[in-house]
């Protein structure tokens, strides 16, 4: 063969930059490693996650990741350092304590599991619309460099020149002690305000690193008037902006990535006295049934060159992946740039927004698919959360799961709920923001007997709302809940309107309702 067309492995990158990044990990503790990989851009990750037998390609590109054991989050293996500062401004009902001891062990033991290992370290922004959080990312494994390539905006700033004001270290193969680190698992997730680091080990899920992020913003934005939100956004052609709050599986990626309306963001978002922007700058879309027809923008999205498909079943023969199976998991996931989708707003801002409209999925089928709310009953329905946890968005969860999350985001609350909801508020008031619920739940009956809202009359709806018709809508009021429920909406059969007209038992859907009103009644005293 000649010599030129010999294939060789792919080679670290060895620049003058080098000893520079080597001697910042080296003050981190981090010595005696192997190779470095230093923000290294998506093409030479993707080489490396496939030469390291990490991920396999699919016939279009993607690249697809086995997560092992870990195919959702592990909120009960989540900590924050406990000290002076976190004593009095962190939620303690909500957040696990760890002291600083068991952490500072726990960091060491991790340091040290780490020597002689080729590591991957990103330099990266959270907010980049905004004022942007620089975070440096330490990982274990190519393919989650290039995964929070995706999520966060890679820094442009020349090397010397970033300052992480956050350090996150992701070492999946490391299984804490509980006996020695106070963890409850092999798995945690450990957040220390104080020396502004984060460590995750014994998970491969990507989320954690995602959601860890989206924790700091929470901690640190309430403080500078900025409302961290749980949401997605959009805005139409005349700037009127929309965001969505929900939990994940409840509509926010699929009904934000709106083809007449610009994208802003999919999931996580901070409203400032200017308005509104994304703190990431890109999108983690679930990808269990994930159909060309229904969402065209994502399934492209999902399956472009790069992007990173966790825990999707892949033929191994033909390259092609099914995202019907969830075989693995129901939480399967595509992470991939914010531009891939082809109306997502570049400058990942806008103005504040018109509309706010609150996401559940109510597996009781007893709630309505839309309603008009009130500010009061806006900060209530922020306040106690109410949906359903869906199969695999956390360990353990098999089916549907009624649950109530305060802001619709507990699990990423290390303030209490009454600080947030004091300035979304203040938000609302001062914008004349109008608020809407929208159910993309069960319809006909509870899970198991109803069956999941079509997507096609919570788009009409939806589009009542944005479009504005929904405010002349004839009302009644909600027997069960007292909120404002529209008689007819263009392209909805009147029957999905009124949930208890869906059901074929109404003396079934009447026990339900007391059920869920019962519920929500307890939910308001804890």
């Amino acid at each position: 063969m000649n010599a030129a067309l010999k294939l060789r492995p792919a080679l670290p990158v060895e620049d003058a930059a080098q000893p520079f990044i080597r001697s910042e990990l080296s003050a981190l503790g981090l010595r005696w490693i192997g190779q470095v990989s230093w923000n290294e851009a998506n093409w030479l990750l993707i080489q490396k996650a496939l030469l390291r037998h990490e991920a396999r390609l699919s016939v279009s590109g993607a690249v697809v990741v086995d997560t092992g054991a870990h195919t959702g989050r592990s909120p009960k293996d989540k900590y924050i350092v406990s000290d002076v500062e976190t004593e009095t401004n962190v939620w303690w009902d909500n957040n696990q304590r760890m002291e600083r001891i068991q952490f500072e062990r726990l960091k060491s033991d991790m340091l040290t599991h780490a020597r002689m290992k080729d590591l991957f370290v990103q330099d990266l922004e959270a907010c980049p619309g905004a004022t942007p959080l620089p975070v440096r990312l330490i990982t274990e494994t190519a393919w989650a460099s290039l995964f929070m390539r995706h999520l966060l905006k890679p820094s442009e700033v020349a090397a010397g020149g970033f300052a992480p004001q956050f350090h996150i270290i992701n070492l999946p193969s490391f299984k804490a002690n509980p006996a020695v680190h106070g963890t409850r698992s092999e798995t945690v997730i450990a957040i220390d305000f104080s020396s502004r680091m984060v460590l995750i080990a014994g998970t491969a899920y990507a989320g954690e690193m995602k959601k860890a992020v989206f924790t700091l913003l929470n901690y640190l934005l309430p403080e500078q008037g900025v409302l961290p939100m749980h949401c997605s956004a959009n805005v139409g052609a005349a700037g009127d902006a929309a965001i969505f709050f929900g939990l994940s599986g409840t509509g926010k990626t699929t009904l934000s990535a709106d083809p007449e309306r610009a994208l802003i963001g999919d999931d996580e978002h901070g409203w400032s006295d200017t308005g509104i922007f994304n703190f990431e700058n890109g999108c983690y879309a679930k990808a269990i049934n994930l159909d060309p027809a229904q969402e065209p923008a994502i399934h492209e999205a999902a399956l472009a060159f790069g992007s990173v498909l966790e825990n999707v079943v892949m033929d191994h023969r033909l390259g092609t992946v099914n995202f019907a199976d969830g075989s693995k998991t129901e939480n399967t996931r595509s992470a991939y740039p914010l531009h891939k989708i082809p109306n997502a707003k570049p400058e990942l801002v806008a103005k504040a927004p018109k509309v706010l409209v609150m996401l559940t999925a109510d597996a009781f089928g007893v709630l309505p698919p839309v309603a008009k709310l009130s500010v009061d009953e806006a900060i209530e329905m922020f306040l106690l959360g109410y949906t359903s946890k869906l199969a695999g968005t956390e360990r353990g969860i098999k089916e549907p799961e009624a649950t109530f999350s305060a802001c619709f985001g507990a699990p990423f609350l290390p303030r209490k709920p009454e600080v947030y909801a004091a300035l979304l508020r203040k938000k609302i008031e001062a914008n004349g923001t109008k608020c809407y619920l929208l159910n993309t739940g069960w319809t006909g009956g509870a899970y198991g007997v109803g069956k999941r809202m079509k997507l096609a009359d919570t788009r009409a709806m939806l589009k009542a709302i944005l479009g504005g018709s929904i405010e002349t809508s004839e009302l009644r009021k909600d027997d069960n809940f007292g909120f404002a429920v529209p008689k007819a909406i263009v392209d909805v059969n009147a029957e999905v309107l009124d949930p208890r007209k869906s059901w074929k038992n109404p003396a079934a859907y009447d026990v339900a309702a007391a059920e869920l009103v019962a519920r929500f009644k307890k939910a308001k005293t804890k």
